[in-house]
């Protein structure tokens, strides 16, 4: 038994150099090796031999447990050794090597990883694909390294950090800021083969059955900023989501990225993804979303989400650092995608959430109770996807608006949809001038209308920008508006209550659903570099200065910059004293700020009700966080809760 495997382990060696491998790639503790016997053995032999005896021509695959992007040649043809096999003889092959004279031990472990040895043949069958067809068709719009907009400076990726402790805080932390304030983006683990984009929406040919698809480049990361007794440590790390242990496995990119989505590449990238999950080298059966757009806090979970996949767990530990627990889907009963921007109703505690996918229904709408069970109805609406969605509390009427995304050759349209409705027959639709709508700023009833106030786009595109197209930033032009749906006669009025470029609306999330007065929006430049926040008092008319400054002036009552060679995340609120039914804006700004002179980040708190230029608070940070979505905090009560 000793000879047979010492001979295996010999002649494997000793064949290292005719497949160009490294001796230290077949390390016992890391590496397998399968050995194939030569034409004439495939067959099992008539007498007992020895390995001795046996003259044999190998062909060795190497199956590390990290599967290394590694080609097995075959030194004639330079080509991979699959290719010029027939599945035929790969078949023989495996029948030898389970009738073979070696030991019962041995031909077990063989054909124990014989799976493993066909998918690393597929794997790099699809890596050699890919590479070939990227060569053929050329990449002139792709995102590398030095060209892709959001592949630098500011978007730049940064690798995981351990909680750092006792950061040099000027001013004083309010003690309501006790917690963890969260902010989650795209990170890419690796670089990307073909196109990337940081923030996009595809949406296919106007085609009944095809809904538009949002989804996001890049692996999400989350940075921690753990504030305790006005002391605050600082972490980094990766949600790790199925997708991205897959492609740690392989050392590389895997899954097909939206900035790959463009004419014959991406069509192809897209065909050759389809093959790695055919040949087993993908599993999608768990999920293939980034988990890097946005957080939410409900039954006492903290939840990293993505609209293409299942809610990640995130267990925030006593030092701050973060742990990916692992999906939520609620007893298995939630077995579809789960929106990025669910809705909680602050007064039943029930979740509200849409889910969008290619196959039927294409859309359905659920709630999470407050205690975590899922319920709530499916729709099956082809031609429409949706995005946002806010609460309106109210006696009789109680509904969940949700904007839906319009093309340039078709009407845009608003959805009022019941918050307990069972099917989607109850509806009701308001068209409104073509249009994209990103995110939502709040909803409520006031008499016969229901009020929507969001930030609207003309257009979206998903193109990756390069680095040539760096000025023309990345042509946002959202602004926030109002619109007016008025459910006796079935009209919709808009207006603009803003000229300045604004997104990421915030409010006090107790007024969610709720008439709101103040609102406040992060303000971009002409190169969609977040330069400061904007209060905005809804009850006042909206200034008739055409000026894109950031100051104060008709509905805008207060204003921050973030000053010179400063950018900007998002920023929200946090009351003062939570459920206390206080004032409005009573309570903090928070947002992290990048401060390009020192190459760092700091994390800015900002009085929410004065809005003075000097902050609260400033924390500095021990190194930058890139460019990122959405910002979360989670209370030291909610912490001391977590399942």
């Amino acid at each position: 038994m000793e000879s047979a495997a010492q001979a295996t382990l010999t002649v494997a060696s000793t064949s290292v150099s005719m497949f160009g491998l490294d001796r230290s790639e077949l390390s016992s503790s890391t590496m397998r090796l399968i050995h194939f016997g030569s034409a004439r053995h495939l067959a099992p032999p008539r007498r007992r031999q020895t390995s001795q005896q046996r003259q044999l021509t190998p062909i060795v695959a190497v199956v590390s447990p990290r599967l290394p992007n590694l080609v097995v040649k075959d030194p004639k043809n330079n080509v991979p050794w699959f290719m010029s096999a027939t599945a035929e003889t790969v078949t023989k092959v495996l029948k030898s090597m389970a009738m073979s004279r070696f030991s019962a031990d041995l031909a077990g472990r063989l054909m124990n990883d014989a799976s493993k040895v066909l998918v690393y043949l597929a794997t790099s069958f699809c890596d050699y694909l890919e590479e070939r067809v990227l060569q053929l068709l050329g990449n002139e719009d792709s995102c590398d390294g030095d060209t892709c907009y959001f592949l630098l400076d500011h978007y730049a990726p940064v690798p995981e950090m351990a909680p750092t402790t006792n950061l040099p805080v000027f001013g004083s932390i309010p003690a309501c800021l006790d917690g963890e304030f969260l902010r989650i983006g795209p990170n890419p683990r690796f670089q990307p083969l073909n196109g990337y984009h940081w923030h996009a929406h595809f949406s296919r040919p106007a085609r009944a059955g095809f809904p538009s698809i949002f989804t996001i480049d890049g692996d999400g990361m989350i940075h921690g900023l753990r504030v305790k007794d006005g002391k605050a440590s600082y972490v980094a790390r990766y949600v790790q989501t199925s997708r991205l242990q897959q492609e740690e496995m392989y050392g590389g990119p895997k899954f097909i990225r939206v900035g790959d989505l463009q004419g014959m590449r991406g069509l192809s990238v897209g065909i050759i993804e389809a093959l790695r999950k055919t040949f087993g080298v993908l599993d999608g059966s768990k999920g293939d979303g980034t988990g890097n757009t946005a957080m939410v806090f409900h039954n006492n979970k903290l939840l990293a989400l993505h609209e293409r996949d299942l809610p990640y767990i995130i267990k925030v530990q006593d030092d701050g650092d973060l742990q990916t627990v692992g999906h939520e889907d609620y007893d298995h009963k939630l077995r579809h995608p789960f929106t990025a921007h669910p809705k909680i109703n602050p007064v039943t505690g029930e979740m509200h959430f849409f889910a969008y996918e290619v196959v039927t229904p294409h859309l359905i709408y659920r709630m999470v109770s407050k205690d975590g069970v899922v319920g709530g109805a499916s729709t099956n609406h082809t031609a429409r996807s949706f995005r946002d969605a806010r609460l309106r509390h109210h006696r009789e009427l109680r509904r969940i608006l949700r904007p839906s995304v319009a093309h340039k050759c078709r009407e845009a349209r608003l959805g009022l949809l019941p918050r307990y409705a069972k099917n989607e027959s109850q509806i009701r639709w308001f068209e409104i001038p073509p249009c994209y709508i990103s995110h939502t700023l709040n909803a409520w009833e006031e008499g016969d209308e229901v009020v929507l106030i969001c930030c609207r786009n003309e257009s979206f595109d998903i193109k990756p920008l390069t680095k040539s197209k760096r000025e023309n930033g990345m042509t946002l032009g959202s602004r926030l508006f109002e619109f007016r749906m008025n459910l006796k006669d079935g009209k919709v009025t808009q207006r603009e209550l803003s000229n300045l470029c604004t997104e990421f609306p915030r409010i006090n999330e107790e007024y969610t659903g709720r008439r709101t007065r103040y609102g406040y929006c992060s303000v971009f430049d002409d190169e969609e570099m977040i330069i400061g926040v904007a209060k905005y008092d809804l009850t006042m008319e909206p200034s008739p200065d055409a000026s894109r400054e950031l100051k104060v002036g008709g509905n805008i009552v207060g204003v921050f910059h973030y000053g010179q060679e400063r950018t900007g995340h998002e920023a929200i609120f946090v009351p003062r004293n939570p459920g206390s039914n206080g004032l409005e804006d009573d309570g903090y700004l928070i947002a992290y700020v990048h401060d390009n002179t020192t190459g760092k980040s700091d994390v800015v708190i900002i009085d929410a009700i004065t809005m003075k230029a000097e902050p609260v608070a400033v924390v500095k940070l021990p190194r930058r966080v890139p460019l990122g979505f959405h910002a979360y905090f989670v209370s030291q009560e909610q912490l001391l809760q977590q399942a």
